[in-house]
């Protein structure tokens, strides 16, 4: 059950980091009245994402070869 817990919140990582970026880059444009930060944070969000994602792949094909 531990497993499947794992991958449900693997599966929620990306959208989330994606939609979490968004909103600060909204923020920040409205705040800074600029038209780039959504851009910038969301694509740091798609970036952190999958990054989680990689190492999270990497830490399970290492305990499945030992």
């Amino acid at each position: 059950m531990a497993t499947v817990a794992l991958y449900l919140s693997l599966s929620m990582m990306l959208p989330i980091s994606m939609v979490v970026g968004y909103f600060m880059g909204q923020f920040l444009d409205k705040a800074f009245h600029t038209h780039f930060l959504t851009i910038v944070f969301l694509l740091a969000g798609i970036f952190s994402g999958f990054l989680q994602l990689f190492r999270q792949v990497m830490r399970d094909s290492k305990d499945d070869s030992q």
